[in-house]
Formats: C-alpha cells, structure tokens, sequence
C-alpha cells in the first residue's frame, strides 16, 4: 500500500513535471491538476475556470458554478511545493478564507468595473456579479486546496449566512487527495447517512448482497445536495432537465400525484461498497452510486430547489448492490447500466470507460518504445493512465531498485491521461471551441469519435495512431510552453489560445490537401525548428485575435466556446512555412493500410493464444450455453463441438476467430464462462 508520504512525492513530481513540460507555473499546475481530481469526485462541475487575482486582502485562483443547483464555488490555494508535508496552521486558513470571502464581496458590489477587461479575472468577477444579481446563488462555497496537511478540527468549520446565503468552508488538503487516490484504487472515500427500512434478496453470490428498499423524496433530495455529482461518478448518462417525454412525466406526478410516484416509477438502482445496519435499519451506505434512476434523482432535486414543491409524500423504490470487489464493482455497474430498462436512450460512448480503446492503447503504450532523444541511451515508453492514479499504483510493490527502474523506463514526463489525450486529439481534429468548454466536454466529444471510429473499423487503433496520438500530445504540450513564454503573452486564456492555435495549424495543412509527416515529431520526440516557426506566427496572430473579439462578445473565454469563434478564426491568412513537414495523401494511406496489416497479424496470433488457452470445463460451457441457441449458424457449433470434443486440437486462425466470436458475444450477453 502506497503510503500518504510516498503519494505525497508522487503528486509534488507530477505537479513539477507538469509544469515544466507545458511551461506552467508551479502553483498554476498544482490549482489544475487539484481541479482535475475533483471534477472525478463530483466535488466541482465540468464548468470550473481558473483565474488569478490578488490584491492587497483580496485573492482568488479560480471558480465553479453548479447551475443545477445554484452553487457558487470560489477557489484559492496553498501550495507549499516542500519535499515534506507542510502543516495548513489556522492563521493561514483564516487569512485565505477572509480574502476570498471579500473577494466575493467587492465583486457583487461591482469589482469587474474597475479590472482590464480582457483579463480572467474580470471574467470571473462579471459573473458573480451576475449571478448575484439574478438570484442565481444559493449557496457560497469558499475552498482552499493546499499540498499541506491540515488538523481535523480546522478540516469541519462552521458555516455562515452572508445576506441571506449559506456560505460553507472546505479545506481540501494533501490527505483529501490521497483519499482520493485509494478510493480509485481500492474504496469508497465517503459515507451517506441514512434510515432505511430493507429487505435482504437471498442470494447464493459471495460477490455481492442486495437490498431492496424505498427512500423518501426528501431524504432523497437532500443526499443529492450533500454530495451532488459524486452520486453519479459511474452512471453513464446526465440529466436531461425536463425537455423529454419521461422527465415531464416525472414533473407532472411528483406535481398532481406524489403518492402514486412510488407506482409510476420505476425507482434507482444503486451500488455500494459496504452498508452498516444497526436494527434492520441501514444506518450507512459508502460510497453510495446511483448507475439507474439518476434522472428520477434530479427530478426530485428539481422540483424542491426550482418549483419550491414538497416531496415528502413522494415514495422511490431503491435496489441497492453491496460489492466489495472494486474490479467487479466496475463491471456489474456496466451490465446495470447497458441491461437495465432506461427511460431514455444511451449512446455507445457514454460506455466509453469499457471502450476496447483503453485496453488497445494501453497494449501499444506498454509494448512500443519512444525514440531516446537529447543524447540518452536509454528508451522509454509513454504510460497510459486510463485511471488516476495508475501510475503511483504499478510501482505499490516494487524494490527500491525496480521502483527506480520503472520511473527511467516510464518518465513523469511521459505519463499521458484520457483526459489531457481527449483535449490533444480533439484539438488535432480541429474542434477548439469543443475543448475550450472544459475538459469533461472535450472528453465526451472524444468518446463519439473513437467510437465511431472503431464501429466502422475495429482495427483502426493501430501502432501508427498511438504513434500518431503521442506526437498531438507532444505538439500539445510544446505549444503550451511556446505561448507561456512568449514577450507577446500577456497573460490569461493560453488554453483557448494553445487549442485554437493548434487546430488553425491542422486547418491550414487540410486545405493544401497534405498530412503532417508525424514520424519526424515521433523520431525527435520533439518539434523540428521549422514547425516551431510556424506555431510561433500562429499562436502570436490567433491570440491577438481571441483577446479582441467582435462586438458582442465581451467575454472572451464564452467567446471561445462558440463555434463562430472557430469560423473567424478559420478565415485568417497566417503566412507560414512548412518545408519538408508534409506528405502527400498516397503515402498517408500507404502508413495506414501497413499498420493495420500489421495489426491484423498480431491480433490473429493473439486470438489464437487465447483460444488454445481455454480450459476444458469453459469450453463445454460455451458449447453448454449455444446448443439453446438457434440463431447460431450450424457450421459454428460444429467447429465448436469438434474444438471441445478435441478433434479439432489445434484450430486455425480462421476457426479461433470464430470461436473467439462466439465467446465474445457470450460474456456480452452476461454469461459467465470462466471458471477457477
């Protein structure tokens, strides 16, 4: 198990490495990557911005706005950046707390007036202001994120009433962070307090109990403002508002019949980590997860925040799932939520998590090296963390000496996230205003794509498009730094600047009908001198112009958000050089058709393995499982039978594949093959 010190040096070199591979400043890349993580949790929306302001007793490094239930979030941070845990004392929370407190003051009283309008600042300050204005605030939280290590008492501060809001504060400290980490690597991190009456399902399973039970409106309501998106980390759909059919059914019975809710709905479903009972009453449920129901949930929420209704007489029906195993957690909520009756359509990638992707890239990430560069002679990879916190976790059980080992072959420098991967490979395929609205917009934009994708070719991740991917987030990462330290940089929307800049560089190369020659990024692991040129020109002239929008649009980082942003950008003439960069679509198409023969090859020898590795008592299974099924052609179950009655000793490429189909679409139709 990794200890709180040992996730302490992690983070603290993630957060240098970070920095210094996207020209950040330190305390800059701490306040993302802080933000990152509780985006995870449910802690803060997708809609967060950072956005430094410091005055004499005022400071603010940023903000979130829950719109749905009107929460004002306002950030600021510690970063101490010590090699050991700093303690947060109470002078140093008081002194944050009481300059973001009047940070907040002076803008509803109109700070923006007075601030350079097209800094981020002013942005953030123009929208309390607004927000203020139109009612839109009903709560105020004021949190400070540090690297230090707070007491428990200065962690549960009461909270205040600020002309008439509720105002809380949160202290979200290095132990906060490795909570967070283990709850992603082994369990839940929090706890919902509860009464519940509920009857056991007898079940033969020792990997999970189930509980049936029904949970008033209220209460329900109530577990929703406490933890908010945190009760929703592994559905895979959103709320809908009430737009649909069903949402304005929920509307009406909650309205005219709440006490036939109970009948007309069909409930949630929920999964947990562990529940306490104390006279057959369930007192707790951690790390509670609604996977079904999560419309019925926001339903409810809606109708007490918004329509001012009361909910208590509204009955909701819970099928709540105890399973300790966290893999398998992971699994049965996936099943849930693919077999379950929902009451609107979800797309494919919204399963994106269960994506073949991340097992396909991952495999090139741990099989291909990068090219040594700088004059170093030892390769490394590219590490893939599909998970946060993987990386810390590969090296738990290590020796001193493989740990070290590991770090030289998997550079901090070269750990690559989905998320930071979904803002790359958006940007290359020219979608700036996409990821301009926030990492969690940009990823799911991602998730449509690569599932597109593989619908149409399930070869399509090949070598080259992990090569490929790598050399966008090297791009990425390069143009970051460029723009930080350029005499031109004034400060404030890089992100914007860097994604719009990028994806112009994209455009530019489309319309002269070539491809970027990749292989030279690959091999150099960095960017040759003469597309660095370019991106010089560009970024100064795209900068220029999103910092000086049309008319109308005043603010800049909403500006950026619109598509219309991207079609004027789309129009300027920026002259560049691209000498020797480019390649011509034949030998584009040429690279590809090579790596998918290539991939072609080695997945037939992998399918191969597998199905040769099959015990006996799994194959008769299978074979057990078809003979009920007549929508299988005959030749299939003949290859089958012969493979299990062991005249087929050695099946050939052709007949594993067939066989391997079969399998595949057993587990996906939920029967369980494998056995111990």
């Amino acid at each position: 198990m990794i200890t709180l010190e040992e996730f302490h040096q992690d983070f603290l070199q993630s957060i240098l490495s970070d920095a210094d591979s996207r020209g950040l400043m330190k305390p800059q890349a701490f306040f993302e990557n802080v933000c990152e993580e509780l985006i995870s949790t449910g802690d803060l929306t997708k809609n967060y911005e950072n956005a430094d302001y410091s005055k004499k007793g005022l400071e603010a490094h940023g903000f979130d706005y829950d719109e749905e239930r009107k929460i004002l979030s306002l950030l600021v941070h510690q970063f101490f950046q010590s090699d050991e845990i700093e303690t947060l004392t109470k002078q140093h929370i008081e002194t944050k707390f009481r300059r973001l407190e009047s940070f907040y003051i002076k803008s509803v009283n109109g700070l923006h007036s007075k601030m350079e309008e097209t800094s981020e600042a002013h942005n953030m300050a123009y929208q309390i202001y607004q927000w203020h204005e139109d009612d839109k605030i009903e709560k105020i939280k004021l949190i400070v994120f540090t690297d230090g290590k707070a007491t428990r008492s200065l962690l549960e501060m009461p909270s205040k009433n600020l002309d008439g809001i509720k105002v809380e504060f949160r202290v979200i400290d290095i132990n906060y962070l490795y909570q967070i980490y283990l709850s992603e690597n082994t369990n839940g991190i929090f706890e919902v307090q509860t009464d519940l009456s509920y009857l056991l399902v007898n079940s033969d399973s020792d990997e999970y109990k189930s509980y049936l039970s029904c949970i008033s409106g209220d209460e329900l309501a109530k577990i929703y403002d406490d933890f908010g998106q945190k009760l929703f980390e592994q559905n895979v759909r959103t709320f809908l508002q009430f737009r649909g059919n069903v949402n304005k059914g929920l509307r009406n019975t909650i309205e005219s019949a709440p006490t036939m809710f109970f009948a007309y709905n069909n409930g949630i479903t929920a999964t947990a980590t562990s529940v306490e009972v104390e006279n057959n009453r369930i007192k707790k449920i951690h790390n509670l997860q609604i996977v079904n129901g999560g419309q019925t949930t926001s339903a409810i929420y809606a109708a007490v925040k918004n329509l001012k209704q009361d909910v208590s007489r509204v009955s909701v029906q819970m099928k709540l799932s105890v399973v300790k195993d966290k893999e398998k957690q992971s699994d049965f909520v996936s099943k849930v939520s693919e077999y379950a009756n929902t009451q609107n359509k979800i797309n494919k990638s919204d399963f994106f998590s269960n994506n073949p992707f991340h097992k396909e890239f991952k495999s090139h990430s741990k099989r291909v090296f990068a090219p040594a560069s700088d004059g170093a002679q030892l390769r490394t990879h590219w590490f893939y963390e599909r998970v946060r916190g993987e990386y810390l976790n590969e090296q738990a059980y290590l020796t001193p000496a493989k740990k070290r080992q590991f770090q030289l072959e998997h550079p901090k420098s070269q750990v690559l996230d989905k998320t930071f991967l979904s803002k790359s490979e958006n940007t290359w395929l020219q979608k700036p205003s996409i990821v301009s609205r926030g990492a969690q917009y940009s990823f799911k934009e991602f998730a449509d794509t690569v599932t597109n994708i593989l619908e149409k070719d399930n070869l399509a991740i090949t070598e080259k498009y992990f090569k490929d991917a790598i050399c966008h987030a090297i791009l990425f990462k390069n143009v970051e730094k460029m723009v930080s330290k350029s005499s031109w940089y004034d400060g404030g929307f890089r992100s914007q600047t860097v994604t719009y800049s990028i994806a112009y560089l994209a455009y530019y190369i489309d319309q002269q009908k070539k491809f970027l020659d990749f292989n030279k990024i690959w091999n150099m692991q960095s960017l040759p001198h003469i597309l660095i040129l370019a991106l010089e020109a560009i970024t100064q002239n795209i900068y220029q112009a999103i910092t000086n929008p049309p008319e109308g649009h005043a603010n800049i980082s909403q500006y950026c958000k619109k598509d219309f942003c991207w079609d004027l950008i789309k129009k300027m003439n920026i002259q560049i050089s691209l000498e020797g960069l480019l390649i011509n679509k034949e030998e584009e198409q040429y690279s590809k058709k090579r790596a998918k023969k290539e991939k072609r090859l080695d997945t037939g020898i992998e399918i191969q393995t597998f199905i040769i590795q099959l015990k006996l008592n799994e194959k008769l299974k299978l074979l057990e499982y078809y003979k009920k099924d007549n929508e299988i052609s005959p030749m299939k179950i003949d290859i089958l039978q012969k493979y299990c009655l062991g005249s087929l000793p050695l099946p050939s490429e052709k007949q594993s594949k067939i066989l391997y189909e079969l399998y595949s679409k057993a587990i996906e139709e939920g029967f369980c093959i494998r056995v111990d």
